[in-house]
């Protein structure tokens, strides 16, 4: 592991279109700018199926601590998914907001598990 935390990009094809090879140089100004070391970016696309659950897998086999993303649009035009936040941090370049990873807790006692 490196002395940065590390990060990936995430964006979709068809929601970036032509901009796309922008919006994966804003994804790699934004993970300097925050302090992350990014080590790839995702691109999926309209036709690929169940990109919520392929995300959070590619997060968990490289085991990085966030995910940048374009905006909130790549996420199916929704909010963050609360199943990624389970995992990883989101930090969206526009606007630029950056969401905590959600600590699993325990019902009872109510501390970090």
């Amino acid at each position: 592991m490196g002395l940065l935390p590390s990060a990936v990009g995430f964006l979709r094809s068809d929601v970036s279109g032509l901009q796309q090879p922008q919006d994966e140089l804003r994804i790699r100004r934004a993970a300097k700018r925050t302090g992350y070391d990014l080590r790839k970016t995702i691109v999926f696309s309209e036709r690929t199926h169940d990109r919520t659950r392929r995300l959070r897998v590619a997060i968990d086999r490289l085991g990085v601590d966030a995910v940048i993303v374009p905006s909130t649009e790549h996420f199916d035009g929704r909010a963050i998914p609360d199943e990624l936040l389970d995992v990883a941090t989101v930090i969206t370049v526009s606007p630029g907001i950056t969401v905590a990873r959600q600590l699993a807790t325990d019902d009872v006692t109510g501390t970090a598990r």
